[in-house]
């Protein structure tokens, strides 16, 4: 399903109705969601109460954009907390010292053509599969069964899939099961 030409909020809408609808196919217990303000956490937590189902919400590590601040916003951090939703904030797993060296050096990174070639299916992609990862490492999700992850391009959601997790040591044993949705003008 496309999620392209849609303005974020349909996008996000649409998202959350095509997890809403894979869930009862069996063989999900866990959802992990990129949100850097949490309001994309915050939806997905309404949107799967009363489901058997874990949220996992990864945000962006500090100093991801300008100084030391982390962008959650504090109403949506304690709305998750308050739920006892995992928050986890870390160095993102397909950037990392590998983009310092790019940015200080010149040149590409193992790390960065992975990712480069994730992003072919878009970013939202791209990050799914890196939050997949760093909520492994973290030890936040299973990497014997099958999870939902939710990821969008700059704001909000516009990508979901079904896939298997790894650990970072792991990285090829991740396997990318069902794309649910994802933007058609990539």
């Amino acid at each position: 399903m496309a999620t392209s030409g849609l303005n974020r909020g349909d996008a996000m809408a649409l998202v959350i109705d095509v997890v809403q609808r894979r869930l009862p196919l069996g063989g999900i217990h866990c959802v992990v969601v990129a949100t850097s303000t949490g309001e994309t956490g915050v939806r997905f937590l309404d949107a799967l109460a009363g489901r058997n189902v874990k949220l996992v919400c990864v945000t962006h590590h500090a100093g991801f954009g300008n100084g030391d601040e982390l962008d959650l916003v504090p109403e949506y951090e304690a709305a998750l907390r308050a739920a006892d939703v995992p928050i986890l904030i870390a160095t993102h797993a397909l950037s990392g010292i590998g983009r310092s060296i790019s940015a200080q050096f010149g040149g590409t990174t193992p790390v960065e053509l992975i990712a480069h070639t994730l992003r072919l299916f878009g970013q939202g992609m791209k990050v799914c599969v890196e939050i997949a990862v760093m909520a492994a490492d973290a030890g936040l999700i299973p990497t014997d069964r099958d999870i939902i992850c939710v990821a969008g391009t700059g704001h909000g959601a516009d990508t979901a899939v079904v896939l298997r997790p790894a650990h970072m040591n792991r990285f090829f044993d991740l396997r990318i099961r069902e794309i649910l949705c994802k933007p058609s003008d990539i």
